[in-house]
């Protein structure tokens, strides 16, 4: 792996799999392309001439001699629907796999306390169907190491994953599933009563609110959109919105303003989520920022939608991303470097729930066990001639 100069960053720093290229279409100014696949984007910044912090500016993990009887034929990072599902086709496919997680199996999914609309599932609980997940793979015998990565490193022969303990290890490809996590508030009762009355998914959620009063808080499109869709199901919604006006596309504020059951409460902030005794959701206090007036309003359920973000840590320079961190893929769910796969979540597309990020690790593993089988073709191929 070569240290090479690059006119966007100081000194050398460490890029996979370049070489000197021909111009290129983006800003940024003698970048190169990728010698295995011909990529014409930068490896060291984004396609639009973004700095990316590479593996030479991170903080190096700890010294670690790497094994190299450990290579897999996948690696997949992260244990949501995605990750486990991934794993589950890839073990199908015969492909010698380890799944790496840092919490508990299931990811997000372990947070939510019900769940309607799996296929073929009617009512199960968040944490029981994250067991079933981790029950179904370890049924298949798939390896699983419960410890935080720390970096992926892409590679020609090989991808190396760097793990918190200093250990290297490596696989032909490598799918990642870290998922992503909603914006929140961080008000009193907001984590408290998560799952019981306050929730970022009017999709998943909403169906437990009919003919019920819900808050919803936001201005932008997800708030619109979801406020929308929650009274058809609620019997009120309350918008809050710390400003005057909201920031959803037009048409979304006209729609807001011809439903009837859509109430408005302007320039205004959430200061609290309360509950009773049982825990379940009773009020929100919302302080008004022109005024101060505090007041309670009632409600049995709160729905958040202030923003939300790819867990995109992990990403490798090199790979191509929209302005609002996902990672773009194509159709098999690979990235612009070869045999990097990114599934769930983190990748750009229409909707996030459950059955789409399963949908994504299968069609991931699928593709990556065609890759691998391609890759060990050719290798053999290779040997073949140098011994004749």
């Amino acid at each position: 792996m070569p240290f090479v100069s690059h006119p966007k960053l100081p000194g050398k720093v460490y890029v996979p799999e370049i070489r000197i290229g021909t111009p290129k279409k983006h800003s940024c100014p003698d970048c190169f392309s990728c010698q295995h696949c011909g990529d014409d984007r930068c490896q060291v910044c984004r396609s639009d001439g973004e700095k990316r912090n590479t593996p030479s500016q991170r903080k190096p993990a700890k010294e670690n001699t790497v094994s190299t009887s450990e290579i897999y034929d996948m690696i997949v990072i992260g244990g949501g629907p995605g990750g486990f599902s991934a794993g589950i086709y890839a073990m199908r496919a015969a492909m010698k796999t380890v799944l790496l997680e840092k919490g508990a199996p299931g990811g997000q999914m372990t947070l939510s306390g019900e769940i309607e609309n799996y296929p073929g599932v009617e009512h199960i609980g968040g944490p029981e169907l994250a067991m079933k997940f981790h029950e179904h793979a370890q049924a298949y015998g798939l390896e699983m190491r419960f410890q935080e990565v720390c970096e992926i490193e892409p590679g020609r022969e090989h991808h190396s994953v760097r793990l918190e303990d200093g250990t290297v290890i490596n696989a032909h490809a490598v799918i990642l599933a870290t998922g992503g996590s909603p914006r929140k508030l961080n008000i009193p009762g907001e984590d408290a009563y998560y799952g019981r009355g306050v929730s970022y998914c009017a999709v998943c959620d909403g169906f437990f609110f009919r003919n019920k009063t819900v808050v919803v808080i936001g201005g932008g499109d997800s708030a619109a959109e979801e406020s929308l869709y929650l009274a058809k199901l609620a019997k009120q919604v309350y918008l809050v919105h710390r400003r005057d006006s909201l920031r959803a596309s037009k048409i979304l504020q006209q729609r807001i303003q011809a439903e009837c059951k859509i109430d408005v409460i302007w320039n205004s902030i959430p200061l609290e989520i309360m509950a009773d005794e049982t825990g379940g959701v009773t009020s929100v206090a919302v302080q008004n920022v022109k005024t101060g007036e505090r007041q309670n309003v009632a409600t049995d359920g709160v729905f958040i939608f202030i923003g939300f973000k790819p867990n995109n840590a992990l990403v490798p320079a090199g790979v191509r991303m929209n302005a609002d961190g996902y990672v773009v893929t194509d159709d098999k769910c690979e990235t612009s470097i070869p045999g990097l796969y990114v599934i769930g979540d983190l990748r750009q597309k229409y909707a996030r729930q459950i059955v789409i990020a399963a949908s994504d690790g299968c069609t991931a593993a699928l593709a990556a066990a065609h890759y691998v089988e391609n890759r060990k073709a050719v290798d053999a191929e290779n040997a073949c001639q140098l011994t004749s």
